[in-house]
């Protein structure tokens, strides 16, 4: 099959398409490089630096491709709390572009990268896909947008379109920026220095963490799955954990010794996530194989920065 990857430079971006790469597909990849890097991509990968709006690059990228998975987007929640605008332009105005050049081309499957951040604070025992979300930031309002304009837009158009609601995911070659880098890198960093890890809130609001591989296995099965056009189907573990046990685990893992410090002055966000799986187990025969700990244990392992 043919596929093109955009944001394809990112964490799950390059992972994904070197796992397509590898199984002999042709795959051709589209990044920005704003925060992604080309040197996480294999040879076999096709890339192309440019923008998910710049409809005639677009045009050339998506000739003769069976399917487009759309993962370009900007992703820090508190980014997006300074940035609101730019995080609309580009996570909500890049799908509608990416779409319209679809449209014009003719490619007849889009699966869209969305989050479980969309859910916001509902304190339910798990997320199921059915109920309403409440979005808390305005990184998850425009991944709630980008959903619906490709379910709406995609249905008007005569597009195949699933929307995977992929919840904390991690993994080696996660990017960590110097500022509001995601919790699992920056304390597997911060305990390998002997430095310390800070929990904001109480330290018991659970998050669904999913190791890479797992979201990988997920997005591939969703390329060929059928009767799945139109929906929103939740990507995650299935388990919840608190923050203060993955710091536990964290310091476990890498046998360090640590300090935890928990800011009760701060909110620790929203107080519980974990995924539903019985979407995802009945559409796209996907079940999750990894657990935290042993994720972290590869992650350690496999990602240079940790040696």
């Amino acid at each position: 099959m043919k596929f093109l990857i955009t944001g394809a430079a990112g964490f799950l971006g390059s992972s994904l398409a070197n796992h397509l790469a590898k199984e002999g597909h042709q795959v051709r990849g589209l990044d920005d490089l704003s925060t992604g890097d080309p040197q996480a991509l294999v040879s076999d990968v096709h890339f192309t630096r440019g923008d998910v709006s710049d409809r005639p690059k677009l045009w050339t990228l998506l000739q003769d491709v069976d399917v487009v998975y759309h993962l370009a987007a900007r992703v820090s929640v508190p980014e997006s709390i300074l940035y609101p605008r730019d995080y609309n332009a580009v996570n909500v105005g890049g799908t509608v572009a990416l779409m319209e050049a679809i449209r014009d081309v003719g490619v007849k499957r889009v699966v869209l990268a969305s989050s479980g951040a969309v859910y916001g604070d509902l304190n339910e025992q798990t997320l199921k896909e059915n109920v309403t979300p409440n979005p808390r930031s305005p990184y998850a309002v425009s991944k709630l947008a980008a959903e619906y304009y490709v379910r709406t837009i995609g249905g008007l158009w005569g597009i195949e379109t699933v929307s995977l609601r992929i919840f904390n995911a991690y993994g080696p070659g996660q990017h960590l920026p110097p500022s509001h880098p995601p919790v699992v890198p920056h304390y597997l960093r911060q305990a390998l220095r002997g430095g310390t890890l800070v929990a904001h809130g109480d330290g018991a609001q659970t998050r669904d963490y999913i190791y890479v591989d797992d979201v990988v296995k997920a997005m591939v099965a969703a390329s060929t799955a059928l009767n799945i056009n139109n929906l929103v189907i939740n990507v995650g573990s299935g388990a919840e954990t608190a923050i203060k046990d993955l710091v536990r685990v964290v310091l476990h893992v890498t046998n360090s010794k640590a300090n935890l410090v928990q800011n009760n002055q701060t909110s620790g966000g929203v107080s519980r996530m974990k995924a539903d799986l019985n979407l995802a187990k009945e559409k796209l025969r996907f079940t999750p194989s990894v657990k935290l700990e042993e994720g972290l244990k590869l992650t350690l392992q496999r990602d240079t920065r940790f040696k």
